[in-house]
């Protein structure tokens, strides 16, 4: 017999998952929240996995568009995937070639992992899927397309993020090459009391012209005085 393919060996693990998730999970969460669940994606998973309605990069992990495309043409419901996606991050599996891209366990629980799951399952491999359009301009759609709103509070962008600093406190007064520099290398300088969680890939995930936007926003929203232009 003929050796599977890569793709048709993923097909077969991941409804093999679904078989297994469906009956404890519960599929079709009524009270999940896809759209907090983006936010806490963008957070807790954007820095391995890739997805474009997340705006997310490949890193360690797998990229979800790819992996559920997948799924989706044998016919894998959004009910399914969310029964997957709970299990495997119920139950994380060591990742033998590279144990320290191994997913962690309790990445996320209870509620958070529903409203996860329901967000994946509604646009993960779904062709088309992009960010949500946002109002006041290229900046501010960088701001929610990057998921700045997860950690971050900003009453500009109606954002309440704790997880990182209130950028209507610490920002104003500083200069866009500080703002610049804050972005692309978060861990040069560790706000007090905050984890060092930002991911220090926008410089590469983010244009020039990405970048600057986002600065310059962050500055014009915080009624911030800072002069000169971006390193972007």
């Amino acid at each position: 017999m003929s050796k599977l393919s890569k793709p048709t060996r993923l097909l077969l693990v991941l409804a093999a998952l679904a078989a297994v998730a469906l009956p404890a999970a519960g599929c079709g969460t009524t009270d999940a929240d896809p759209e907090r669940g983006r936010a806490l994606f963008v957070e807790k998973c954007g820095t391995c996995h890739a997805m474009a309605q997340a705006a997310t990069a490949e890193g360690l992990g797998p990229n979800l568009d790819r992996a559920f495309a997948a799924g989706r043409a044998i016919g894998q419901t959004d009910d399914t995937i969310e029964g997957v996606v709970e299990a495997q991050v119920a139950y994380p599996r060591e990742a033998t070639h590279n144990p320290a891209a191994s997913m962690p366990a309790d990445l996320v629980t209870g509620q958070d992992l529903q409203d996860v799951a329901a967000y994946v399952a509604m646009y993960a491999g779904v062709p088309g899927a992009a960010p949500p359009k946002v109002p006041g301009g290229p900046g501010a759609q960088v701001f929610a397309s990057s998921g700045c709103n997860a950690c971050h509070t900003l009453a500009a962008a109606n954002a309440g993020g704790v997880t990182g600093p209130n950028l209507d406190e610490v920002l104003p007064g500083q200069s866009a090459a500080t703002i610049d520099e804050s972005i692309v290398d978060p861990s040069k300088v560790i706000a007090k009391g905050y984890p060092n969680v930002m991911p220090a890939s926008y410089g590469q995930e983010l244009s020039p012209k990405e970048l600057e936007d986002l600065v310059q926003y962050l500055i014009e929203s915080t009624s911030g005085k800072g002069g000169g232009n971006s390193k972007g």
